[in-house]
């Protein structure tokens, strides 16, 4: 019998927590007070907000595990609105391509398995913000990084604080904060592929209220090329809106109040149905006139309410309630029926001439008979919820700083298929509709998931020295109701039911010894996992993590190098249709992996300081070399796996490099990224050519002309020497990356 978490209950044992824990820390802390008044200031350190993990540069480089901080300076400097070239400048993480425009981009942290980026924590403000976190993880929404303020990045033993996924680490998106004066702005552009852009935010407040609203729409009429000339875009809305009550200053105690909305629709033109190797060599662009009708819309709302309760400077308390529900309907090419048997999209496209009638029926060169093309409905509702509280106490004793940070969080999520297929011929080039399914007829279930999460993390600092031990704790309870395809209107007559569950305690313990100005060393070791799905009997992810890093500074070179091993005791696959697999979400063990890399970033500033010019550079390299510790036969297209292999999907050698001319009117930015070579199927030593996405390298230019402090104009090129290039063999077939595309465009501000 599955065990659940009552909800009640559960928050009562917040509030109890909160009140039990507030009451003997403000005595503790009226004491402090009174005993510490002469080293307030060595208390105020950077301030870091309820919505940010790292909260700046300064703060990230004084972490005691690998951390990056992307600040809106550095997203406005290229501009991007790809999250896929907004993380290639950060070391570490391993990305590949999918659509050309990062909608659904597929993120690796230090070796995780990047399909769907379904094995790190993604958070928007401090909250999970994929669909399921748990029950459904592959991330089928990301939050648009066009409207992001910054984004964080933790890969050490810190991220123990920021569950479930602690073997990679965590991406924080930071969305516009609350002005602290009446200000807003606009950016506009437009570009190649009829592509724009228009994102407009305003926000004022004062001593104790404040809001901020901002609305972006992303469209495009898209690279791809169909038969009949129809567009292969997208048009995205983003809405945000934040609202805040607080004390005034000089309250006894401060307390803070703020709701978050944000609302985000997407319309695209999008297909699973890439190309065979002869086609993407003729036009790597082309679509099929089988994907014709394939498209897929999405919808969003996120609620957040937030309140921060602090009795003095070292004592606060922070508790979210946070409700996300994601529905989408990704309407796809299934399969090609050819007399009785249903060819799936991979076998077609292998082997063409083996399967050449499917293979005319999916390029239109010959029509098909009725229903011969059949069209999922991949319709899924997503539901996320839950509370968390997290406390946070600091004091001195003596020359030492103490930290402690306190947190817990109740989670739900479920994932909700009610899926169907259309019948479509292939007459003259065009898909026409011959039959219409039942919705339910093809997949009927519903997956459910509840979780506690506690932590704990200590932080001490003694003149150089800083420690931070902690632990998590992660307790799941995993179900499906699985409906059948033959009870669409759930009567429950053919319910089958199924259950599992996952409990982890996950120590860690980082360390930094800075040892002057220049020059710091850090590290540590932490447990990591990932949750099991609802698959009975089906074991959590687990990981032991180590890493060992240095940051340094001398004259205009600065820069950080780390190295890190991740040992998998029971690393996790997933049967996903994104990967080339039959899309049933099943797990499967891939035992012992070993994962080791090394991550280099370096800074240097050319021109000395003063001058109308400057001129920094930068250069980034990360190493990542995987090896399967055992054999095992894999049902997903991972393939049959022996000891020693190499884990698909991941890049062993990735460089980039950016430098940048500066002046007070202009800017001019350059970067180049060099993505290696990596396999879409187990193996080692040389990659066969079926499995191989070679590597490439892609030059991006931005430039800013600073027309007075309120205007700037802007002008950008993507992919400036037209590479061809490809980015992934999955779903089904060879897909393209962004050819050569340019855009002018302004911003402006008050």
């Amino acid at each position: 019998m599955l065990r659940r978490i009552n909800l009640n209950k559960m928050k009562h044992i917040v509030i109890s927590a909160s009140l039990l824990l507030s009451t003997s820390v403000i005595a503790q802390d009226k004491q402090q007070i009174e005993t510490t008044n002469d080293s307030v200031k060595q208390l105020k350190e950077v301030v870091i907000s309820a919505n940010q993990i790292i909260g700046s540069k300064f703060e990230a480089a004084n972490k005691t595990g690998s951390a990056s901080y992307i600040s809106k300076e550095d997203l406005q400097k290229f501009n991007f609105t790809d999250i896929n070239r907004v993380l290639r400048s950060v070391t570490g993480v391993n990305v590949y391509e999918e659509d050309g425009f990062g909608l659904r981009p597929n993120i690796s942290l230090r070796g995780t398995n990047p399909e769907r980026s379904a094995k790190i924590t993604l958070m928007e403000d401090n909250v999970l913000i994929a669909p399921a976190p748990y029950s459904a993880p592959a991330a089928y929404y990301v939050p648009s990084v066009a409207r992001m303020s910054a984004v964080e990045i933790l890969k050490g033993s810190s991220q123990i604080q920021y569950g479930p996924f602690t073997t990679g680490g965590t991406i924080n998106f930071v969305s516009a904060p609350i002005p602290t004066k009446v200000s807003g702005s606009v950016i506009a552009d437009y570009g190649s592929f009829n592509t724009s852009r228009k994102l407009a935010t305003v926000g004022a407040s004062n001593e104790t209220v404040g809001a901020v609203i901002q609305y972006m729409n992303l469209s495009t009429d898209g690279f791809k090329e169909l038969p009949n000339g129809q567009n292969t875009g997208f048009n995205k809305n983003d809405f945000l809106g934040k609202f805040m009550v607080q004390s005034k200053k000089g309250s006894k105690f401060y307390n803070s109040l703020q709701f978050k909305f944000q609302y985000a629709d997407e319309d695209a033109d999008e297909t699973y149905l890439g190309l065979t190797e002869a086609d993407f060599r003729a036009n790597p662009n082309r679509r099929y006139a089988g994907s014709e009708v394939d498209n897929i819309t999405t919808k969003n709302n996120h609620f957040a309410l937030t309140h921060t309760f602090k009795t003095s400077d070292y004592f606060s308390i922070t508790t979210t309630a946070y409700r996300n529900a994601f529905s989408r309907n990704w309407y796809k090419l299934q399969d090609v029926r050819v007399g009785s048997t249903n060819l799936g999209l991979d076998a077609i496209l292998v082997d063409p001439i083996a399967n050449q009638v499917a293979y005319d029926y999916l390029t239109g060169a010959t029509d098909s008979p009725n229903s011969a093309l059949r069209v999922r409905a991949n319709n899924r509702a997503y539901m996320s919820q839950g509370i968390q509280t997290k406390f946070d106490f600091h004091f001195l004793t003596g020359e030492v700083f103490h930290d402690l940070e306190l947190g817990i969080r109740y989670h739900k999520d479920s994932e909700d298929r009610f899926q169907w297929n259309d019948g479509y011929a292939m007459q003259n080039g065009t898909m026409v509709l011959t039959s219409s399914g039942v919705p339910g007829t093809q997949d009927n279930r519903i997956a459910n998931a509840e979780a506690l999460a506690l932590h704990a993390i200590y932080k001490l600092k003694y003149n150089g020295l800083t420690l931070t031990p902690g632990i998590r704790m992660e307790s799941i309870d995993l179900y499906n109701l699985n409906y059948g395809t033959a009870d669409p209107t759930r009567t429950g007559a053919n319910l089958t039911e199924r259950d599992n569950h996952a409990k982890v305690w996950l120590p860690g313990v980082g360390a930094n010894y800075k040892i002057n100005n220049y020059l710091s060393f850090y590290g540590g070791i932490h447990k990591g996992f990932a949750p099991p799905t609802n698959t009975p009997g089906t074991d959590a992810e687990r990981s032991t993590n180590f890493e060992l890093g240095t940051r340094f500074a001398h004259g205009k070179l600065s820069g950080e190098v780390v190295g890190y091993f991740n040992n998998y005791s029971n690393l996790l696959g997933s049967d996903l249709a994104a990967s080339g697999g039959s899309g049933t979400l099943d797990q499967f063990n891939a035992g012992e992996a070993h994962v080791k890399g090394i991550e280099l970033q370096l800074n240097y500033q050319v021109l000395n300081e003063g001058g109308k010019f400057r001129l920094p550079i930068s250069f980034g390299y990360t190493l990542t070399d995987t090896e399967f510790r055992n054999d095992f036969g894999s049902t997903s297209s991972w393939g049959t796996i022996t000891k020693g292999d190499e884990i698909p999907y991941i890049s062993k050698h990735q460089f980039n490099g950016s430098v940048t001319l500066e002046h007070n009117k202009f800017e001019v930015n350059a970067a180049v990224r060099f993505n290696g070579e990596f396999r879409t199927e187990a193996g080692r030593g040389s990659i066969p050519n079926e499995f191989s996405v070679p590597n490439n390298t892609i030059v991006d230019l931005n430039a800013k002309y600073k027309y007075n402090k309120y205007l700037s104009l802007t002008g950008g090129v993507n992919n400036l020497f037209d590479t061809t290039y490809l980015v992934s063999r999955v779903p089904s077939g060879l897909r393209p990356g962004m050819p050569f595309s340019a855009s002018v465009g302004i911003m402006a501000q008050f």
